[in-house]
């Protein structure tokens, strides 16, 4: 894949055609959203989706040799409205968002907590699901848990303390606990919707996005800050359209070891042509190609 150096980003660019992820397997749901690869490059958890999002479980594909598994539900998935896995930096943790009810509660949907599993190495078995609880999850919905190697969790959140909509909060890891997450600067978030926040490993980029912004280029679009000397965040960039499109994109993941930025987008590349009839087989091949306009995963090779 080509390689996108940030500080050559700049705006009125030819926008990149990115890569798909996996098309055999992600091609077999009609949408999905969100994706993680584990630190050893063999485990893949992401979202399938109904078309209106009336259904969402969490699937684990693995891969041995160059092969990558069938889809499989994964083993804490699959009763409840679950999404947005996301592994920790070495691999022990998986974080994830869902609305099942806390375990000794009644059996009714909650709102949408953050969530994990945990294993002692990466060939032992995940633990059952643990709420992550106070002071994370609150009345409001909790969504895009991303946790740096110290600890810090990185979330959004709808509840009290935003600047506006949504926002990105962080909760830093002191003594064994979470402490009051706050929402971070008006670098970042701002009195619209911010979503879907992707912390560096080390703290040094968050990835993240932004809907309907003024220099946004369609309705969601994925930004990047930087942490500064002085642990300020850098005012966010619009990461153009190298990587962003003219329609959703969203769910950002970026893969340290390989330098590659894992994101959801309903872009399409589907022109319209009037110039010629279509019979049922060209019209079939055009809706069920890859870039439809469907949430699909891309992938792309960009130095942070």
């Amino acid at each position: 894949m080509i390689f996108i150096f940030l500080s050559q980003l700049s705006f009125g660019q030819e926008v990149f055609k990115t890569q798909p992820v996996i098309p055999n397997i992600i091609s077999k749901f009609p949408s999905v959203r969100d994706f993680t690869i584990s630190p050893t490059q063999d485990e893949i958890y992401f979202t399938a989706q109904g078309y209106s999002g009336e259904l969402s479980t969490i699937i684990k594909v693995t891969k041995k040799g160059d092969h990558w598994s069938a889809p499989e539900v994964a083993t804490f998935s699959g009763q409840y409205s679950d999404l947005e896995a996301m592994f920790s930096p070495d691999g022990l943790t998986l974080f994830f968002v869902s609305n099942r009810p806390k375990e000794g509660s009644a059996n009714d949907q909650k709102d949408q907590d953050i969530w994990y599993i945990k294993r002692t190495d990466t060939t032992s078995d995940w633990s059952k699901p643990i709420n992550i609880g106070a002071p994370i999850n609150t009345d409001g919905n909790e969504f895009y848990p991303s946790v740096s190697r110290n600890g810090n969790l990185y979330f959004t959140s709808t509840g009290s303390g935003t600047k506006g909509k949504d926002d990105i909060f962080m909760s830093e890891w002191k003594n064994n606990t979470y402490t009051d997450p706050v929402s971070l600067s008006k670098a970042i978030n701002s009195e619209g919707y911010e979503y879907n926040a992707y912390i560096a490993p080390d703290e040094s980029f968050l990835i993240f996005g932004g809907y309907q912004r003024e220099d946004g280029l369609g309705s969601g679009d994925l930004y990047i800050s930087y942490k500064t000397k002085n642990g300020s965040w850098s005012k966010a960039k619009n990461l153009s359209g190298q990587v962003n499109s003219n329609k959703m994109d969203y769910c950002p993941y970026y893969d340290i070891k390989t330098s590659t930025l894992y994101f959801t987008s309903k872009r399409t590349s589907i022109k319209k042509d009037f110039s010629a009839s279509k019979d049922v087989g060209q019209l079939l091949k055009l809706m069920n190609s890859y870039e439809n306009g469907l949430s699909r995963i891309y992938k792309v090779k960009i130095k942070l």
